[in-house]
């Protein structure tokens, strides 16, 4: 017996949400969503999209496939980062030109979102191809649901960039701008951040630090 196929094919919790009857268009690039540390909360929907896929473009194809094995998915991977994004588009293009569904993943959260994914992206729409989300979790929705502190909304900025000069203009227009703000940081620049915050926040706004979000040491 095909294990992968009672897992997705056969499995009545698929069934009873209809997953093996919604429509999978191909030729589409899939942009699907992965948890951001704990496995379980990867969707049903995720799961079925990279069981059917048939490629995956990942940041780190090491990563995925330890992930896939998890699931007992079986795929062919790719490479797509951010240093080869270009040329990851043009292999993407090029399944896509056979009829092929592909998916793109990063080793976390959602692909394009402070994350590689955006040039491949862009790509394939200018070239007239189906884009189709797979939403999931998401870190800076996770944080700010546990923070409360913005039941008006919030600004989503991700990573500072540039020297020391460009940084500080930069959260200082986010800080004038009078919104909630999140920022992502990389945990050994974050020390570097938590200063440059404590030279330019106003004392009598309030600062949440999430990490490991999702994980076992939250």
């Amino acid at each position: 017996m095909d294990s992968r196929k009672f897992l997705y094919d056969n499995n009545e919790l698929f069934q009873s949400i209809s997953l093996p009857s919604q429509d999978l268009p191909a030729p589409a690039l899939y942009v699907v969503a992965l948890p951001i540390g704990n496995l379980g909360d990867i969707t049903l929907r995720a799961l079925w999209i990279l069981s059917k896929a048939d490629c995956i473009a990942a940041e780190d194809t090491r990563e995925t496939r330890k992930l896939l094995e998890k699931f007992n998915i079986e795929s062919h991977l790719f490479p797509v980062h951010q240093h080869n994004e270009h040329e990851g588009a043009e292999k993407v293009l090029s399944y896509l030109a056979e009829g092929k569904r592909v998916a793109l993943v990063t080793d976390a959260g959602t692909p394009a979102v402070s994350d590689p994914g955006t040039k491949v992206v862009a790509e394939i729409r200018e070239r007239g191809y189906r884009v189709i989300p797979i939403p999931g979790a998401s870190a800076s929705v996770t944080a700010i649901s546990a923070a409360g502190m913005a039941p008006e909304g919030f600004t989503f900025h991700g990573f500072l960039t540039g020297g020391k000069k460009e940084r500080a203009a930069e959260l200082q227009k986010l800080i004038n701008s009078g919104r909630i703000f999140i920022l992502y940081e990389a945990p050994h620049r974050l020390e570097k951040l938590i200063d440059e915050l404590s030279e330019s926040v106003p004392a009598d706004r309030k600062i949440t630090i999430a990490r490991e979000l999702t994980k076992k040491f939250e």
